[in-house]
């Protein structure tokens, strides 16, 4: 096992800028790509996988302490791809298992349909194989209804749907982080009845509005290219995922030959903090299944 896998930061340079990644954990490699774009990526941090595997998360560049693209319009989804790959080279390893979370799954079923031979297993979390209109209008609709879930939170939960919707044309990176911290609630199941516990993450929260507004500029569609992805694939979502919920979890399940699908009935688009002991039995079953085959 190469220096690159040994527990810490680490770094490589891609486009002539430094891209970090963070290993914990024990057991079977599992590169780890976080949504957005734009957020920090230890909100992804999962200390429970990390006993069942060898987590490797990306800090995606544009983000933290990673470099920054001359232009900002070329953060788009093949450019993630390609800096990804050069993760997946440092670690002397033949394959590993890819886990993505909403932006970040984007780039997993781009970086397992580009480079396949890379791939042991795909885990697909709270994503979509498309962010077309009907997309980007069902995650509004999604958004809306929240505050009809929370009727004695009402007010609390307009607040959140309306910080999101400023989160959107944020220009600047303070700007980004308060709405991204303002609209926190949006994101899980009921923050209000576990609010000690996911406060201090809230708290924590930044983000990078260059990756953020380029989000949009090159639409990604990989429905019709799904059928040839060969690795083995776990889709997870959250039922009450406002952003990516189990309608676009079912899209990429009937797309993805070889793939099963899980919906965990208590949480929104953070599973992973919201049904953690569920969340890592899943995965890590996946993995060991996949690896014993």
């Amino acid at each position: 096992m190469g220096d690159a896998l040994a527990q810490g930061t680490h770094t490589t340079t891609v486009y002539g800028i430094e891209q970090r990644f963070h290993v914990a954990g024990h057991g079977p490699v599992c590169v780890v790509h976080p949504g957005g774009p734009g957020l920090n990526w230890d909100y992804l941090r999962m200390p429970e996988l990390e006993r069942h595997l060898r987590l490797v998360y990306v800090e995606p560049i544009g983000t933290g302490g990673s470099g920054r693209l001359a232009d900002p319009r070329d953060y788009h989804v093949s450019t993630y791809v390609s800096v990804l790959d050069a993760v997946v080279s440092t670690l002397s390893t033949d394959q590993v298992f890819l886990l993505g979370h909403g932006h970040g799954g984007l780039v997993a079923q781009r970086y397992g349909l580009d480079h396949p031979d890379r791939v042991a297993g795909l885990v697909l979390y709270a994503t979509s194989p498309v962010t077309d209109e009907q997309f980007q209008q069902s995650l509004l609709a999604g958004l809306a209804a929240f505050p009809t879930r929370h009727p004695h939170r009402r007010e609390q939960a307009a607040a959140a749907v309306r910080a999101f919707e400023q989160a959107l044309t944020a220009t600047d990176d303070e700007g980004f982080s308060r709405g991204v911290r303002a609209a926190w609630p949006a994101a899980v199941a009921d923050y209000w009845a576990h609010e000690h516990r996911y406060a201090p993450l809230r708290a924590g929260t930044r983000g990078w509005v260059a990756p953020w507004r380029a989000r949009r500029s090159a639409p990604f569609d990989v429905q019709r290219e799904l059928g040839r992805l060969g690795a083995p694939t776990l889709v997870l979502a959250g039922a009450h995922d406002p952003f990516f919920g189990p309608r676009w979890a079912a899209l990429l399940h009937e797309a993805v030959r070889d793939s099963g699908l899980l919906v965990f009935t208590d949480s929104g688009n953070l599973p992973h903090l919201e049904q953690p002991a569920a969340f890592t039995g899943a995965v890590a079953d996946f993995v060991h299944l996949v690896g014993a085959a």
